[in-house]
């Protein structure tokens, strides 16, 4: 059944002076927040629209809107890092807040000068929450070329943040030009049905529903690419944009699990009979294991933060990007990637091994870290980051861009 989502007055916009906002400050608040609640509604699912309100009240929702429309205008390497510290608390609102950026990214890469001024701004003034009905995989929404715009049937599965979104980011396949189209609407509207059915075993509160369109007009103004236009280098940003908020998910997932299994060990842990010592923190293997997982995060913590460099960079090009530049920026992203995804999984599955038996009670919760970062890092197959730098060590050929590289 379709959510029902009850009308809630307009949120007040966001008025802290753009030069006193902190955002490391803000997502470490807003993450303390989170983390009080975060077990027992990863136990729960379903739409956390009371911490949605938290995010939005944070002030991090203007972190990408450029400055001339009311925006912060932080750096992409900003917005990650207060992903990634939302997300050692709770890592399915962190996707929701780095999604939100993601099609603002949109705005940018695609939409013309009108577009942006107008859908910015509306966003600074309204503090809109943005969602994703894009998922490029999915075909089965279709445009029908129609007077004024086109007229959108069927439905989009994986929509992230589409539950309570106040505007959607959507992609629909036109059959006539063989191609898809890419536009924004306004997510309440008639015509439009979330469904909040989103039942996998991790990241149980990205409100990654189905969403249903049912004749609903996308108007030519709102067509942020047309069907069959060519996607230019820096169009094709919006992969690595994307890639980069899993990469800072992956990492706070990390660095999440890490922190809990310290505080645990030591508060709760008892030392193993065997090792000598009195307390669990001294057993010189749960030392060497540390060290491991150390070396794990480490050198992913560095390689992200480079690629978020290397992105700025391109960034800031525009429409001089040329294909080489966006190429060295998808290689950056890639490392990034595998590392991040080998240190989330790893540590939220060995840190058992450490913590013992009585750190698998339903209170603590620690089972989420690898649970949420498995089902996210299935999304794509890290195999082919790999055969991509493969590749590139080979003989310097760049990845393709694709929506996932």
């Amino acid at each position: 059944m379709p959510l029902a989502i009850s009308k809630v007055s307009p949120p007040a916009p966001f008025e802290e002076p753009i030069e006193d906002f902190d955002a490391p400050a803000a997502a470490e608040a807003l993450a303390g927040r989170l983390a009080a609640s975060a077990v027992e509604r990863d136990r729960a699912g379903g739409h956390a629209a009371h911490e949605r309100e938290w995010i939005r009240d944070s002030g991090l929702l203007a972190l990408s809107v450029p400055r001339e429309y009311g925006g912060i205008g932080a750096d992409w390497s900003t917005v990650y890092q207060a992903v990634r510290i939302v997300a050692r608390a709770d890592s399915a609102l962190a996707h929701l807040l780095g999604f939100h950026h993601l099609q603002l990214a949109g705005l940018t890469l695609y939409g013309n000068a009108r577009q942006q001024r107008r859908l910015y701004a509306e966003t600074i003034a309204a503090r809109h929450f943005w969602g994703n009905a894009l998922n490029p995989l999915d075909k089965r929404l279709i445009a029908t070329p129609s007077a004024g715009g086109w007229v959108l049937n069927g439905v989009k599965s994986f929509a992230s943040g589409s539950v309570g979104a106040d505007r959607l980011t959507v992609s629909a396949w036109d059959p006539l030009a063989g191609a898809p189209l890419i536009g924004v609407l306004p997510a309440r509207q008639a015509g439009i049905e979330v469904q909040a059915d989103w039942d996998a075993f991790g990241q149980r509160q990205t409100d990654s529903g189905n969403v249903h369109f049912k004749d609903v007009l996308l108007p030519e103004e709102d067509v942020l690419r047309a069907p069959g236009k060519p996607a230019s280098a820096q169009a094709t940003l919006r992969s690595q944009v994307a890639q980069l908020v899993l990469v800072n998910l992956y990492l706070g997932l990390a660095e999440g699990a890490l922190n809990a299994a310290r505080g645990y060990l030591r508060e709760g842990a008892r030392p193993w009979i065997a090792s000598g010592v009195a307390a669990a923190v001294d057993a010189p293997f749960i030392q060497h294991r540390f060290g491991q997982f150390h070396l794990l995060v480490r050198p992913a913590q560095v390689l992200a933060d480079e690629a978020g460099r290397k992105l700025d960079a391109a960034w800031r090009r525009g429409a001089g990007l040329d294909a080489a530049g966006r190429g060295e920026v998808a290689v950056a992203v890639a490392e990034a990637k595998v590392l991040a995804h080998r240190a989330a999984l790893d540590i939220g599955s060995q840190l058992f091994e450490l913590t013992g038996a009585r750190s698998t009670g339903a209170q603590y919760g620690f089972d989420r870290f690898w649970r949420n970062a498995r089902v996210h890092t299935l999304h794509d197959p890290v195999d082919y980051k790999l055969r991509d730098l493969g590749r590139y060590a080979l003989d310097g050929s760049l990845p393709e861009p694709t929506p996932y590289s």
